[in-house]
């Protein structure tokens, strides 16, 4: 287990410098593109030419997702750029998340029986406090309850959350049983876990 959190370590560190370094060239190709547009480079010059023979077919997708958007064709780099960004964000996020789960998995097996059942308490309030935020997040977007991408929380959260509402009031239209759940959740995992470590 200690080789693959070891080779989780090392993927995740060469992923950061391919993900810096592709950000880089991103927005260097976004910053030529604006000054080009905008005709502060020449647009019939060599960087110009150079850019719409082979990166302007790279982009041409973002450029169409962009137009269909409402958004402006010029635009495109930028949005290529903060989709790589975010999308770098995310799986290092998620490789992050996977090794933890594997070193929190290799310590539960490597305590017996009680660290198993720890291991599994946790996981248990992990998933309802990540269930509660997605709800959170889903409400502040134009999601319904019953989408494919959200159901889940929904169905995880309610059963904690409906309870709750009866007994703590909104705050000018805020509804704040989300937090008192997540602190009750907080709570009531400290609990169980002093009581079986």
């Amino acid at each position: 287990m200690t080789a693959i959190l070891a080779a989780f370590g090392t993927l995740r560190a060469i992923l950061r410098v391919v993900l810096l370094w592709a950000a880089v060239i991103m927005a260097v190709v976004a910053i030529v593109d604006w000054l080009v547009r905008t005709r502060r480079i020449n647009p019939f010059g060599p960087v110009a030419r150079s850019f719409r023979k082979y990166l302007d077919p790279m982009l041409a997708p973002v450029e169409h997702r962009v137009v269909r958007a409402g958004g402006l064709p010029a635009s495109a780099p930028w949005w290529a750029l903060g989709a790589l960004i975010v999308a770098g964000i995310v799986l290092l996020a998620l490789l992050d998340f996977v090794a933890g789960l594997l070193a929190d998995l290799s310590h539960g097996v490597a305590a017996g029986p009680r660290g198993i059942i720890g291991l599994v308490v946790y996981w248990i309030f992990a998933i309802l406090r990540l269930a509660i935020i997605v709800r959170v997040l889903a409400s502040w977007l134009p999601l319904s309850p019953h989408s494919r991408w959200v159901r889940w929380a929904f169905t995880l959260s309610e059963p904690i959350l409906r309870p709750l509402r009866r007994w703590v009031p909104p705050f000018r239209s805020i509804d704040l049983s989300p937090i008192v759940a997540f602190i009750v959740l907080l709570i009531l995992e400290s609990l169980f876990r002093s009581v079986l470590g």
